[in-house]
């Protein structure tokens, strides 16, 4: 079946076409106008409207967003684990030109697990350390107003 010149043989056109380029048209103006006016309406809507503002960040975030602990280590075999531990050690020497030393040793149980007391009040312990520690008295309480 052949059509004249000039007519086309879908009269209504291509409406997914249509619709795309209508959508590409539509975010090009609106990117062009958001990079002359975007940052000073998002201030302007910060400043006055707060809650629209706040409102809008929310949905830009994630309503489900799940995070999972894996520890890729403990699930290494032991050749692998050597084998990762002698590429760490050739790739330092390398970085270090050769010149790397191995300290060896071992831990202290009661050194490693042994922590100062958390103090009663923080704020006062960064004053002790500028002045000096002081000993401290309770304040002297006012007796209830009904008595």
């Amino acid at each position: 079946m052949t059509f004249s010149q000039g007519v086309s043989g879908n009269p209504l056109g291509n409406s997914h076409r249509t619709r795309h380029l209508l959508n590409q048209e539509f975010m090009q103006a609106l990117l062009l106008n958001f990079r002359h006016e975007g940052k000073k309406a998002i201030e302007k809507v910060a400043r006055e409207q707060p809650a629209s503002y706040l409102k809008i960040l929310s949905l830009l975030v994630p309503r489900e967003h799940k995070v999972e602990h894996s520890n890729v280590i403990k699930s290494l075999s032991d050749e692998e684990l050597e084998a990762m531990i002698e590429y760490l050690k050739t790739s330092l020497e390398a970085q270090a030109g050769g010149s790397i030393r191995v300290i060896e040793g071992t831990i202290e149980p009661a050194a490693a697990t042994a922590h100062a007391p958390k103090p009663k009040n923080r704020l006062m312990l960064e004053a002790d350390t500028a002045v000096g520690p002081r000993e401290r008295t309770p304040r002297k309480m006012r007796p209830p107003a009904g008595e």
